[in-house]
Order: structure tokens, then sequence, then C-alpha cells
């Protein structure tokens, strides 16, 4: 099964090259799979067993399958992640002309290990916005050039005699623009008007033509768009056992494949028939520059989207409705981890060194860099040994800085409980990173038991409500009994702290 998984997700990656590839590539598996696809614009109709999803951009997607014994104020089960990795971005103008050739102007996106983009066979992927002459309607189009159409080249050695010994130092303007054609070829393109009356003559016509003939229309049609640059390698399981990924995005396509998957195993009609609560991964968009706008997870999305699903389900006033189901939630903030790197031991805090196929790594941070405190992390570490998958532990080094994720923007936004993990890897953010097979399956069975087993846990923990007049006397939380259903035995009465 972990060799199936792995593939699986190697299948993903190669179908994911955008944002809005991995949303329809996510959305197709939700289809298939018996999900109803709802537009955010129109009435909802949602019952107890349903199973909907929606995007919002075409670049996030929400999905979520809904308790057979669903009931007010019943909990939602979250899994965020991202669809969004660092990369070249093409310039609202993107013709541009130096020394003979004919480039394509890029900023970049996110915080990326640019150098690994140098001497890379380069496509182009991303949206399109079509005008369709004949009926005047304005279209989405997906594109994604597969081919090695452009390429940034290194400065050679014999003209930049330090670069080994003083490190390649990329100015993304000068040095990053990638290289369509030469101007004596280019010339040759018959068509120097194509596009103009759409475009204005802001990118060349060789690269409009491109993106036309994929799209199968004029390049006049095309009147703008959102695309980017892209290796053309294929992701590939490699190494001396076949225990490692290589691909770009995994930072953070993994996290999404393996919610997705989650999410399917926990939405099948039995898995449903008396569950409680809503189980939903919601894939946001933007995470690697901040997460602000209408698609990400520090927008209005993940707030819209619990509100309107719990008022679909209680069409009468519930007191509180809104107030209660987020406190009884629970978000688990999936986003890859950095794995012990072998060359450069020395960068990591020695008592917290994440292995590859080790399992999911929780990560701590005392300054609320990551969302994660001793009672989220003990029940998603918890929720993996119910399952017999290992869990790890990761702290960045005290004299070091420390990057963040949707986590402690979700629960700020929302006001529900959250932990940060991820799988572990290395070389993130470059253009070809790698992880471990075994981990595509750990991050599967324990995301799947989050979502099956959560809410049951929950009742054996109470935290908040449970002190002052609310403080009884315990006949439970003092013994160890773990077992199936005792949650189902306890009563109001037993609710306190254990002394």
């Amino acid at each position: 099964m972990s060799d199936a998984r792995a593939r699986g997700l190697v299948d993903y990656l190669n179908a994911s090259w955008t944002p809005y590839h991995a949303v329809k590539t996510s959305c197709d598996a939700l289809i298939a799979n018996g999900f109803t696809e709802l537009d955010e614009r129109e009435a909802w109709s949602l019952t107890p067993g349903g199973r909907y999803f929606y995007t919002r951009n075409a670049s996030a997607v929400v999905a979520f399958a809904i308790g057979g014994g669903y009931g007010p104020g019943d909990g939602f089960v979250v899994i965020g992640a991202h669809t969004d990795s660092p990369c070249p971005k093409l310039k609202p103008t993107s013709r541009s002309e130096s020394g003979d050739c004919v480039r394509v102007g890029v900023q970049p996106y996110g915080g990326g290990l640019w150098h690994t983009w140098f001497d890379r066979d380069l496509g182009v992927a991303g949206r399109v916005v079509v005008r369709d002459k004949t009926s005047g309607r304005v279209l989405h189009r997906l594109v994604r050039i597969d081919r090695a159409i452009c390429r940034i080249p290194t400065l050679a050695i014999h003209l930049d005699r330090g670069v080994n010994t003083e490190g390649m130092k990329v100015n993304f303007q000068q040095h990053m623009a990638p290289v369509l054609a030469t101007k004596a070829k280019a010339e040759g393109e018959k068509n120097e008007d194509e596009g103009k009356a759409a475009t204005g003559g802001r990118h060349h016509p060789l690269l409009l033509r491109m993106i036309a003939d994929e799209l199968k229309c004029e390049p006049e049609d095309i009147v703008d768009f959102d695309l980017q640059l892209c290796d053309t390698q294929p992701s590939a399981i490699g190494g001396a056992q076949n225990e490692f990924i290589y691909s770009g995005r995994l930072d953070n396509l993994a996290s999404c494949y393996t919610s997705l998957q989650a999410l399917l195993n926990a939405s099948t009609d039995d898995a449903l028939a008396g569950a409680s609560g809503v189980r939903m991964i919601m894939h946001f968009d933007h995470e690697e520059v901040g997460s602000e706008s209408t698609s990400g997870a520090a927008g209005a999305m993940t707030t819209d989207a619990i509100k309107r699903i719990a008022a679909a389900l209680n069409p009468n006033a519930v007191e509180g409705l809104d107030e209660r189901t987020r406190r009884a939630s629970f978000c688990v903030s999936s986003d890859m981890a950095h794995a012990l790197h072998p060359n450069y031991t020395d960068r990591h805090e020695p008592a917290h060194t994440p292995k590859l196929h080790g399992g999911l790594v929780i990560k701590h941070n005392a300054n609320q860099r990551y969302a994660t405190d001793a009672v989220t992390a003990f029940m998603f570490r918890e929720l993996g040994e119910r399952v017999g998958v290992p869990v790890q532990e990761f702290v960045v080094k005290s004299d070091m800085g420390c990057g963040s994720t949707i986590g402690p923007i979700f629960s700020t936004r929302t006001g529900i409980r959250t932990v940060d993990v991820g799988a572990a890897q290395l070389s993130m953010h470059s253009i070809r990173e790698v992880c471990g097979t075994d981990d595509v399956e750990h991050a599967i069975k324990h995301f799947t038991s989050t979502f099956m087993n959560f809410l049951d846990l929950d009742r054996t923990f109470i935290v908040d409500g449970a002190v002052g007049t609310l403080c009884r006397p315990c006949n439970l939380y003092e013994s160890t009994d773990v077992s199936p259903g005792a949650a189902d035995r306890i009563g109001d009465d037993d609710r306190t702290y254990a002394t």
C-alpha cells in the first residue's frame, strides 16, 4: 500500500503544475468519489451524510463530508494545506529583449531557492482569460506547455571565477529572465501583430502563439493570463531502494494529496453512518506570500465556510451556533517540515531532528509562529498512536529565526484549536525537492484517524468549562479508561480537572 500511495502522489504532482491545476486534479477525484459541487453564489441545501465541495478563484478548494448523526453545534475536523509554491511568475508585460535574445519577463513569487532554477528545461502553465468571438463570453481556461520552451542559463565559470568560493549571487531582476528564442529566429515569425488587439503587444507573439495552440484558439482571443514557469522534468520515485520522491512543489502539494486521500477514506457511506460532526479539507492559495487574499487563509474563506455550512444544516435559529461549532472544532495545519540534513546537521536543534520515513512532524514554537500547544500536540499524537503511525517533534534552534504557516492565521481568525504538522523533506523551496515514500502512507493514515477519531477523543479531554461552579466530582478522568466508547459513558457530572 505504501508504494501505491507514493505512486499516487507522483501522479498527483505531475498533473498539478500550478495551484489551478492542483485544484482541478483534486476536484476530479472528489467528483469520482461521489462529492457534489456547490456554487458559493447559489443557495445551499445540505443533508447529514452528504459530501460536497466548492472552489474559490479556481486556486483554492473546500471539500467536506457531513456525519450521518450530525447535530447542532457539532465540531468540524479540518485539515488545511496550501496549493501554491515559490516560482517565477510572468509579468503583466512579459516581452523583453536583450543581447539578441527574446526573453520572458518574470517576477519572484514567494521565497524560492532561485539558483536552483538555472539550467533547467522550463515550460509555462497557469490560467488564461479567453474571449470567445462567436458568443462574446469570456472564459477561464487552464494551460500547460509541458515541453522545454525556455531556459535560464548560468554564466560560464570563465566569466565568474569566484562562483565556487564566494557563492552564486542571484539578482532576480537582472539574472532570472528566461531565454525564449534568438531575435533572428523570432523575427521569422510572420504574425508580429498577433495578440496586439487583446494584450496591446505586452507579450511576444511567439509566446502567445504557443499558448493559443495549446488552447486551440487564436492569439488575439487571449485577453490576459496568470502564468508561471515550471520544471518540465516529471516527478519520480528514486533512491537506491526507491525510498525517495523527487519533485517540485512537494511543499505543499504533498499535504494536499494526503489530506485529500484521508478525506476520501473518511467519507464513505459506512464511515459517515452515525458519525457526528463535519470532516473537511481546505486547500488555500497564497500561503507562500502571506495568505492575504480572497482565496488565502487570512481571508474570510474559513469563517465563511464554517458559518454557512452550520447555518444550512440548521435552518431554524440556534443560539450561539457558529461560536459553539468553532469551539468544538479542531484544525490540522499541514505544511511540510525540515528533515535533518546529513550535510548540515549543525543547522538543526540537537534534540529535535526529524527524519525521512519517521512519520509526521509536530511543529512547536514558543512565540506562536506555529499554533501548536500541549493540548493540540497531545491530541494529534494520540490520534496517530491509535492507528500505529510514528510521529516526530520539531523546534527550530534558539539562535535561528522560524518560519510560519497557515496555523496561527487559521486559529486567530476562527478561534479553533490548531496543531501545526507536516511530513519531513529536504531541499525545501528548491525547484526539485525530496521526501520519503513511507511518509505518504504515514500521513494518510494519521489524517484518516484524525477525521474518524477526533470528536470521540475530544469528549474525554475537557479543558474549558471545568472550573468554578462547573467543577464537579470526577469519577472518570482520574482513571486510564480510554477504551472505545468511553466518551459515551461520561455524564455532565463527570466534567472536571483530575487532581
